[in-house]
């Protein structure tokens, strides 16, 4: 077999094995090359005598528009990640920026709130009475760093 003697299906099993690839790497980058291969295979369909330069060059012309168009839209869009696993075993940032009062006031920098079904350990720079509001400025292990909510 020949570069000569491609039809539209040949571009098509292309396409469907750079899917394959992009399910197994999951990198965004097979997925323009299966898009551009598909667009080919149905243009040849549509156009039987085209030959293999101009089908080459189609092909990478859609691949790399496509990748150049994703990479913009994800530059503009950022994706919103919920969690990207970073904090897995660190359960105390997941308070940071949050306001709780104070179960257990502040005394020499160290003090208790209670969070949901828990009670952490806390510290701040200053003394603060029981009953006030704190806000988690950091988390260092088990020990939520606070200070006094405004």
């Amino acid at each position: 077999m020949t570069l000569e003697d491609i039809v539209f299906w040949h571009w098509w099993i292309a396409g469907l094995v750079f899917l394959v690839f992009e399910m197994l790497v999951t990198a965004y980058f097979f997925l323009w090359l299966a898009a551009g291969a598909t667009i080919v295979g149905a243009l040849l369909w549509a156009i039987p005598d085209m030959g293999w330069q101009i089908q080459f060059t189609i092909w990478a012309a859609i691949s790399l528009v496509s990748l150049g168009g994703w990479k913009i839209y994800r530059r503009k869009n950022p994706a919103v990640e919920k969690d990207d696993g970073l904090s897995l075993n660190q359960r105390g940032n997941q308070y940071v920026g949050r306001s709780f009062t104070l179960e257990e006031a502040i005394v020499n920098g160290s003090g208790k709130i209670e969070v949901d079904d828990s009670t952490w350990k806390v510290e701040a720079a200053e003394d603060i009475k029981k009953g006030t509001k704190v806000k988690v400025t950091s988390a260092d292990g088990t020990i939520l760093k606070v200070e006094a909510a405004s």
